[in-house]
């Protein structure tokens, strides 16, 4: 065995051996503190895994103090397996495995991460092993990551960083794969909103209609813009009426777009013929001052699509003969 603890020490590094064993003595501590809460108390609890510990190798172990308060405590251990193997070998590592399953034990105890620091070593001389175990917020593998940053890895230690990285890009590449998935999501439901918002309807041959419905935002005024234009283009449409019926109140930011629109129907050649203006609008586009004398406005749908069916025969869009 000892002989076997050497050549591991070998090949991985003494300070990435220490924490393998730490590690797998935090992860075997659930037999260990079951035999802890038979008793009343963990006091009573340790001194009786202690009298099954040591015919196991584990030697005598002794708890010297426990402050629940400062949530820190003290143990001492004597002719614990790891000590006697580096004594034989005349090397001083420390008994990790040993730090691991109090500090296992001790996180059980205070419901916290803790980390245990050995304090005093047989293989130095002293009478026993001592550990005082605190709470850390350092992880095994932050430990790791200061012997990469430090250039005392291992090749062991690299292997395991290098797995560590794929790993993580692996989860970025995942995160950013349902993030792009989300806008892309995000895009379509904008699309389909700006659709209902301003639908593009061809009512007649030559005749677009535009129901507008509800506010129009920056956004939403250039998809209308570019949605209409181009099917000004490929229908070759010669009027686009544009029925504000369903839109109850606008601001500036409303009324400008929806000039803005007019404006570059106006530049392909076709008429706007503007509908369904409310009382409340009207007063509102007064209000604001804005300039709609050149643009044709009619009551309703039906006038408008009478004017633009009129004007195809030659007349100019506007009012209806009653």
């Amino acid at each position: 065995m000892a002989g076997l603890m050497s050549g591991m020490v070998a090949m991985v590094g003494v300070e990435r051996f220490n924490l393998c064993l730490q590690l797998g003595g935090r992860q075997s501590v659930d037999g260990d503190w079951a035999i802890i809460n038979t008793q009343p108390t963990f006091e009573e609890g340790f001194g009786r895994l202690s009298e099954i510990c040591s015919p196991a190798g584990w030697g005598r172990w002794e708890l010297v103090a426990v402050d629940r308060e400062r949530r820190e405590a003290r143990y001492r251990t004597f002719n614990n397996w790891e000590s006697i193997y580096q004594r034989a070998l005349g090397v001083v590592w420390g008994s990790s495995m040993t730090a691991g399953k109090l500090a296992g034990i001790t996180e059980r105890l205070f419901g916290v991460p803790c980390w245990a620091e050995q304090t005093a070593f047989v293989t130095q001389g002293a009478e026993y092993d001592e550990f005082v175990v605190r709470p850390t917020d350092e992880t095994v593998e932050a430990r790791l990551a200061a012997l990469l940053e430090t250039d005392r890895a291992t090749s062991s230690d690299l292997a395991v960083a290098l797995a560590t990285l794929k790993k993580e890009v692996a989860e970025r590449e995942r995160t950013e794969l349902a993030l792009r998935e989300k806008l892309q999501l995000i895009d379509q439901q904008e699309t389909a909103l700006s659709t209902m918002v301003a639908p593009i309807i061809q009512v007649w041959d030559g005749v677009l209609t535009v129901p507008v419905m509800g506010g129009l935002d920056s956004q939403r005024a250039s998809a209308l813009m570019e949605r209409l234009l181009g099917a000004i283009v490929d229908s070759q449409t010669r009027h686009v009426i544009l029925d504000l019926t369903a839109v109850d109140a606008v601001d500036t930011g409303t009324a400008d777009h929806l000039i803005r629109i007019v404006r570059a129907v106006e530049l392909l050649g076709a008429r706007v013929v503007v509908t369904g203006i409310r009382p409340a609008v009207a007063q509102t586009v007064v209000s604001l001052g804005m300039d709609l004398e050149r643009i044709v406005t009619l009551r309703n749908l039906q006038e408008g699509l009478k004017a633009c069916m009129a004007a195809g025969n030659g007349a100019a869009p506007g009012p209806s003969a009653p």
